[in-house]
Parts: C-alpha cells; sequence; structure tokens
C-alpha cells in the first residue's frame, strides 16, 4: 500500500520557485550553515564525493566545495539553477534520488525534508546512497516551529467561519526523529533541536516571510484562500497574545538536527551485557552497598 501524500509536491515547487523570484528569504538555511560547519568540524575525515540533498539554496553545496571538507560536490536541486564552479548539479526530489547505491561519503539537506511525503522512506533512499561509513547530517523544522500562528489561526478561523481547516503544516518531533534514523539503516544516530525566535514589527512580516521562503501552506487538505476577516483577527490576537513590550511580535521555528552513518565493521559497538572487567563503584571510587531486599 502507498502512503498517502500529506503535502501537494507540485505546489511546494511552485511556492518555492516564486520565492526565488521575489528573493528568497535564506536566514534560516545561513543560521543552519553556520551550524553545520560547526558540527562538521568535530569529524576528522575528507570526504571523497558528497552530496548536497535538497537544500532549497545553493549555499551548502557551495560550503562543501570551497571549505575543502569534499574532494568533490554533486547538488540536488529542487529546481533548475545555474550551475556553479566544482558542484555537479542535478534537479529532483529527495524522496526519489537519481542515484546509485553506495554512491556518497556524505550526506547534507538543509531545511529541505520537512516536506518529505514519507521521511523514513527518504531517509532509507539517503543511506543507500551512501558507502558503508558515510555519514548523513541533516536540518529540518520541527514540531514548535510556528506555534504562535498555528494558534491563533485555529481560533480566528474558528470565529470567523466557524470550523477550523488545516492552514499550518505538522513537522516531526525531535523525539520520533533518532527512530527513524535506525528504522532506516543508520548507526550511531543522534538528534537534538533548538528553538530559533524570530521577532517582527507586525504578523504580516513573519507571512511575507514564510511566502519568500516557500513555506506557505502545500498541505493536500487545505480548504482555499483565507478570507480578508479571518486574517486579520488572526493578526490582532497574535498581536495580542504575542508581542514583546516593545510592540514587535515573537515567531518560533524549531531546527532539529539529525546524524548518522552507515554501518561498516570499524566503528564501535556496544560492550556485550556482562563483559564489564571493572565494578562502577571501583570506577567511581566509592562503596558498593547491595540492596537489603
Amino acid at each position: 500500500m502507498s502512503m498517502p501524500s500529506l503535502f501537494d509536491a507540485g505546489l511546494i515547487r511552485r511556492h518555492l520557485a516564486r520565492a526565488h523570484r521575489l528573493g528568497f528569504a535564506d536566514f534560516l538555511v545561513a543560521r543552519a550553515l553556520d551550524d553545520l560547519g560547526e558540527r562538521m568540524g568535530t569529524v576528522l575525515r575528507r570526504f571523497p564525493l558528497a552530496l548536497d540533498c535538497g537544500t532549497p539554496v545553493s549555499t551548502a553545496a557551495a560550503w562543501l566545495a570551497a571549505s575543502g571538507r569534499a574532494d568533490a560536490v554533486v547538488r540536488l536541486a529542487p529546481l533548475p539553477e545555474a550551475p556553479q564552479g566544482g558542484v555537479a548539479l542535478a534537479v529532483g526530489d529527495p524522496e526519489a534520488l537519481p542515484f546509485g547505491e553506495g554512491r556518497f561519503d556524505l550526506a547534507v539537506s538543509l531545511m529541505a525534508l520537512q516536506h518529505a511525503n514519507d521521511l523514513p522512506g527518504a531517509l532509507i533512499q539517503i543511506r543507500r546512497a551512501l558507502k558503508p561509513d558515510g555519514l548523513f547530517v541533516g536540518c529540518l523544522l520541527g514540531g514548535r516551529t510556528l506555534t504562535e500562528l498555528r494558534q491563533v489561526l485555529a481560533e480566528a478561523e474558528s470565529e470567523v467561519e466557524g470550523g477550523v481547516s488545516p492552514r499550518v503544516a505538522p513537522f516531526a518531533e525531535v523525539r520520533d526523529l533518532g527512530g527513524l534514523l535506525q528504522r532506516a539503516g543508520f548507526a550511531l544516530p543522534v538528534t537534538d533541536s533548538e528553538t530559533v525566535p524570530v521577532r517582527y514589527a507586525d504578523p504580516f512580516g513573519l507571512m511575507r516571510d514564510l511566502r519568500a521562503m516557500g513555506l506557505t501552506n502545500a498541505l493536500r487538505e487545505r480548504r482555499g484562500t483565507l478570507r480578508r476577516a479571518t486574517l486579520m483577527r488572526a493578526a490582532a490576537l497574535y498581536a495580542e497574545r504575542f508581542s514583546d513590550p516593545d510592540g514587535r511580535v515573537r515567531a518560533t521555528f524549531e531546527m532539529i538536527w539529525l546524524s548518522g552513518w552507515v554501518p561498516h565493521e570499524s566503528q564501535q559497538k556496544p560492550l556485550r551485557p556482562g563483559s564489564a572487567r571493572m565494578r562502577l563503584a571501583d570506577a567511581l571510587g566509592t562503596t558498593e552497598h547491595r540492596s537489603s531486599s
């Protein structure tokens, strides 16, 4: 059985194309790229061939090529774009990777996988595209993203229109992603998250940025355009509930990081239960007390 599609993939591409035409708002990708540089700094290895998997702009591929972390870089872009030096370009979808098995040594994806209809399947494809002992590092939007907007849109639509339809996409939860990495076949999975607050003069500034990032509603079950009365009520609720003392409003973005390695015999493995050669009490320099029960 095929998995039902939550997102309209064609609409996502059209939204992203519009964002690029208007001038892409890249501050979240830039933040993720800064964090990627720090995280990769702990990996003492050069990668012969790296993949940028679906990042909405080309900066991650350019960084991989310029930083010396990879000898060669392939970028899987979501839309056609101008080629850049040192990067081989392909256009495609992270959920249908056009690459053979075991081709890459490193795969990176920034701000792309939150719109995957089949995230476990996408992770499996990335793992298959990596060689043994290959590394995957990804960043995607998490469940606390746009919590303020989600609340006010639901309340405003209920008040004005007498019902609620999905207006803000659901995002993955950090507690689930470690298990998804393991299900996809990655070893040594690691996940963590941070919330990034962004402030705006008014709620309409947030909405303009969402449009300029290609993050407007692409749910298949969406119910048409918001009525003006609903939008204005949502903006009033937003300003009332989520304003700082200076009158600016807050928007929350949660950035979830996940990483894992393709299994290889050289990687560390957990010891078998009962194989320890030293008691924990000896290692800590304390006295062991047995329970009387």
